[in-house]
């Protein structure tokens, strides 16, 4: 695959890898646009690329959303459903995409101010769900997912063009340094590593369970490793994950009996919208990458606790 001159962030070429500067801010219009966090709490996303808020929701409503992915998670209709993915090794499930849409519960999550402001701030803009999903870790099933850049995918494989995106975490289970947390790089979300590869036709139907292709090589990750070291993001239950959507991110299996939890939203600028896909990639599917359902999304005071016991079609 040729080089693009005219791409800031080529990737997956016959240059091969490289770091690149990252030419965007990381907060947009000085974090004026809306207010949900202090200077001090921006500050720290900026230098770091990810911050973490604990107890930010209460366990009345960790339980409810507990409760409604254990209810979707035994939903026939959801499980031979596209959006699901199970681990590559195992039928345990591994994620559940277009999680928003599938339940009017977390459609109302993906809407509450104490998300939405955050990603408003952030970015600088009104935003909508890039993607969603729920993530999954069973106790002594759960696998792996390799170090990436969020960003190197969605510009690729969605031609997502600039980096204002930003994903959040929320944490349903406790992440604790044995069942696998997410693990980030504090600065890392300032370089952007070119990945080596051509990319296959149709690679999401085997990257979500097992990405291979726009990975970072060994020696770009160690040089971001040895400049910022690796922080895993433990805590409790109800905490959040905000993360910059070019933080170099992964996590361990986990092969101990407790299992893990989270939902993630990943909010995009309705200034960010996708264009093609590089390579003359075909687009990816809706529910991995919203092109059509990208109308920016109205804030709620609080996502709605009642227990909708049906999903969204």
């Amino acid at each position: 695959m040729t080089t693009t001159m005219s791409d800031l962030y080529d990737s997956r070429t016959d240059r091969g890898a490289a770091i690149i500067a990252r030419q965007e801010p990381v907060v947009y219009g000085d974090g004026a646009y809306a207010k949900a966090l202090s200077e001090r709490q921006l500050d720290a996303y900026a230098s770091d690329g990810f911050l973490m808020i604990e107890n930010l929701f209460s366990p009345g409503e960790v339980q409810s959303l507990l409760d409604e992915i254990r209810r979707m998670s035994g939903d026939r209709a959801i499980l031979d459903r596209e959006e699901t993915i199970t681990e590559p090794h195992s039928d345990a499930l591994r994620s559940v995409f277009r999680a928003h849409e599938l339940s009017p519960l977390l459609n109302g999550l993906a809407r509450d101010q104490r998300l939405l402001h955050v990603a408003r701030q952030i970015l600088g803009s009104e935003v909508y769900i890039h993607q969603s999903r729920i993530n999954m870790k069973p106790g002594f099933k759960g696998e792996e997912f390799y170090w990436h850049s969020d960003f190197e995918t969605w510009h690729v494989e969605d031609g997502m063009p600039a980096m204002r995106a930003l994903s959040c975490s929320l944490l349903l289970t406790e992440n604790n340094a044995c069942n696998g947390p997410l693990m980030l790089v504090p600065g890392s979300h300032r370089h952007f590593i070119a990945c080596q590869g051509e990319t296959p036709p149709d690679h999401y139907r085997s990257s979500l369970k097992k990405q291979e292709y726009g990975v970072p090589d060994p020696i770009s990750l160690q040089l971001l490793v040895e400049q910022g070291g690796i922080r895993a993001m433990t805590a409790g239950a109800g905490s959040v994950v905000f993360f910059d959507c070019n933080a170099m991110h992964g996590s361990n299996g986990n092969i101990s009996p407790w299992p893990r939890a989270n939902v993630f939203m990943v909010y995009n600028s309705v200034e960010n919208r996708l264009g093609l896909p590089k390579y003359g990639l075909a687009p990816r599917p809706e529910h991995i990458a919203a092109r059509r359902n990208d109308a920016a999304l109205a804030a709620l005071d609080a996502f709605t606790m009642s227990r909708a016991g049906s999903s969204v079609s």
